[in-house]
């Protein structure tokens, strides 16, 4: 009997890779509210109460110009009607030291800071720190959803035809291999080998599944590399029955294999932390993401980590078991 689209994203193995791979490719940019509503340092706290209420929001940045300056949420409006300041100006209430996003970070970034802060929502200024839109868990969880649901009914409508035409220069339907160097703390350019990958991986024709999973492996390899060694190599191999994504870093080693592989493990810095990584789950996710895994490390020299993902019928039986051994850990 067929999966109903409600069965199929609830199925772990499949919607747990699905929401990464949404997750992965998303910038905050295409989740934020953009022009959001703000409010001037001379506006009165009533004011601004007004906005909220109009509006639905439980938020309002302060912002002149493009310039943020500031944050009313409503516990600062609570607490001017709870003692009898609602008509003063914002300037000397609103909340100042402010942790904001940047709209070209990937949706891990502000994921990531939801968990740590606590915050209902972040701003978001672009790179010459203007204010250009403001985020909420919701806004997230919204877009991921839509995006989750586009994908499943472009899975289910999608009829069995022949694989395209390759383009000229791409990996075609023989053997591919490939080498990416990845540099020490180059966020900038974190995930672009694992979306070129991507993009091979579909022109040859692979089910969507499949080039979810290496992408999944392929990202946090890179990601991983990026953020906890001294920079290496990203190599891809694609054969007729398999497709290997290897990292080889310079170092500085992982003292303690078992230990890094459970989940929330992590030995980032806290500026490692304050950027939106190292939250102890690469590793896990590669594992999970894999039909064969292999690490090797040693202290001075660097790590090896070896993903393999089958194209037999047997890759999405071995990639749920994966699951399920990592669930019960």
């Amino acid at each position: 009997m067929p999966l109903t689209k409600s069965q199929s994203l609830l199925e772990p193995s499949r919607s747990s890779l699905l929401t990464l791979e949404i997750i992965f490719k998303l910038k905050v940019r295409d989740v934020m509210t953009d022009e959001p509503i703000t409010a001037a340092r001379t506006d009165t706290l009533r004011q601004v109460q007004k906005i909220m209420q109009t509006r639905q929001i439980s938020g309002v940045p302060i912002a002149e110009d493009g310039r943020l300056f500031g944050l009313i949420s409503i516990d600062n409006i609570l607490r001017a009607l709870d003692f009898g300041y609602i008509e003063d100006t914002v300037e000397g209430h609103m909340v100042r030291n402010l942790i904001v996003l940047e709209d070209d970070m990937p949706l891990t970034f502000a994921i990531s800071w939801f968990e740590r802060y606590g915050f209902g929502r972040f701003p978001v200024l672009n790179r010459e720190e203007k204010l250009v839109g403001i985020v909420t868990a919701g806004d997230i969880m919204s877009k991921v959803l839509f995006e989750m649901n586009k994908e499943v009914n472009r899975i289910e409508t999608e009829q069995p035809s022949a694989s395209p035409a390759t383009p000229h220069g791409s990996a075609g339907s023989g053997r591919y291999y490939r080498e990416f160097s990845i540099k020490k703390f180059d966020f900038e350019n974190g995930g672009s080998a694992s979306n070129e990958i991507r993009r091979v991986l579909k022109e040859r024709g692979l089910s969507p599944k499949l080039i979810r999973r290496v992408a999944i492996a392929s990202y946090e390899l890179e990601i991983n590399m990026v953020a906890h060694s001294d920079g290496g190599k990203l190599m891809c191999y694609v054969g007729n029955d398999k497709v290997e994504i290897t990292a080889k870093d310079t170092g500085p080693g992982i003292p303690d294999v078992d230990q890094a592989m459970e989940e929330g493990f992590s030995t980032a810095t806290d500026w490692i932390r304050s950027l939106g990584f190292g939250a102890g789950l690469g590793l896990p996710n590669i594992k999970r993401a894999s039909d064969s895994f292999e690490i090797r490390s040693q202290i001075g020299l660097g790590t090896i980590v070896k993903s393999t993902v089958f194209l037999g019928e047997d890759s999405v039986q071995q990639a749920c078991t994966n699951n399920l051994a990592l669930e019960r850990r």
